[in-house]
């Protein structure tokens, strides 16, 4: 398996690994839960350096972004990012990624780990003369997330944090190295997704740690991170988004602009868009005892009408959650279903979405 650049940095901190998309990554240190409270509460700091970097230079850059997001990459100013989608001809999803408009000629695109090799190929199929240059192995990404990752971050850098909106990033220092700071995240809360060099993570990695010390910061795994993304609801590619499910299936719309020039998978949108959504994403708050998981049948009385995507406890609402696809003629508020866990039907209740929003 492949090791990010911090792997002993987390060995030494006692964490437990998992294999993720060959990935041999941290689930845990001291435990989900704990970890999950801390990046709520305080402050956590994961290592998502197995995440995929990919540029497109060149004149052409901008125009091949248009091409193969389904967002409005035009409407990007330097120094903005934007959560967008690949999607193939059919509309279903080849991944979900950040574009950051570096400039005109250069844009960097952060791509899921387990779809790094398979985004590559897919954008330089399509990449309308633009260059394109994956510089994956270049970079560890750290993502400082919390209520208090502001406040850690300012005392490593001398960039105007407080003057980043969200969905910005500078280019600057963080711990005296060169550094991409992107004021993006996967949990729910405030935080930053910091770039650097492979060969400095762990400068940058020792130094957040210790800024946070003081403020009860807690180095954080797969685990947590996955419980923080679903209560927020945020898809996970391979669970509520993969090439058999379409952006308007999941609730994405918001990022399908259809205002743009034809794009791939335009086409097919439109048409779905048009005859209507035959299923959708919906929340599921369990009513009974039972945790659903990814793959359990969604039923109205005994008919299966769904499939669970993603589903766990949440620790901060400390009640079963879940995500799934349903038939449309479900997903109102309010609706009773039944999930089949281990042979037998537990009530669940379709609920409003996000299941959790930090307090403003």
């Amino acid at each position: 398996m492949k090791r990010t650049p911090l792997f002993s940095a987390h060995a030494a901190l006692g964490a437990r690994f998992v294999d993720f998309g060959g990935w041999e990554m941290p689930v845990q240190y001291a435990g989900i839960i704990e970890e999950h409270h801390a990046v709520r509460q305080r402050a956590g700091l994961f290592d998502v350096s197995h995440m995929g970097e990919i540029e497109l230079r060149g004149p052409h850059a901008l125009s091949a972004c248009q091409l193969l997001t389904t967002n409005d990459v035009g409407r990007l100013r330097d120094g903005q990012a934007q959560y967008s989608l690949l999607c193939l001809p059919s509309g279903g999803v080849v991944d979900d990624i950040i574009v950051h408009r570096v400039h005109a000629e250069r844009l960097l695109l952060c791509v899921n780990a387990a779809n790094t090799e398979k985004d590559l190929a897919w954008i330089t199929q399509h990449r309308q003369g633009a260059e394109v240059v994956d510089r994956s192995a270049e970079f560890a990404q750290l993502a400082l997330q919390g209520p208090r990752a502001t406040e850690i971050l300012t005392r490593l850098t001398a960039l105007p944090l407080h003057d980043i909106p969200t969905f910005a990033f500078r280019e600057g220092t963080v711990a005296g190295c060169p550094a991409l700071a992107a004021h993006t995240g996967y949990t729910g809360e405030d935080g930053w997704e910091i770039y650097c060099a492979a060969e400095q993570a762990h400068t940058v990695w020792n130094a957040i740690m210790d800024a946070g010390h003081a403020c009860g910061i807690a180095p954080a795994g797969l685990g947590a991170r996955d419980t923080l993304r679903l209560e927020r609801a945020l898809p996970l590619y391979g669970h509520e988004l993969t090439e058999t499910t379409t952006p308007l299936e999941a609730g994405l719309g918001w990022v399908v602009r259809f205002t743009k020039d034809a794009f791939i998978g335009s086409a097919a949108l439109r048409r779905q868009q048009a005859a209507g959504v035959a299923r959708h994403l919906v929340g599921l708050a369990m009513t009974e005892p039972g945790i659903a998981r990814q793959g359990y049948p969604i039923a109205h009385a005994s008919e299966v009408i769904g499939t669970v995507t993603s589903g766990t406890k949440s620790p901060t609402l400390g009640k079963a959650i879940a995500l799934g696809y349903v038939a449309s003629t479900w997903r109102d508020i309010g609706t009773r279903l039944n999930i089949e866990i281990r042979n037998r039907f537990v009530g669940a209740e379709v609920v409003p979405l996000p299941f959790y929003k930090r307090a403003a």
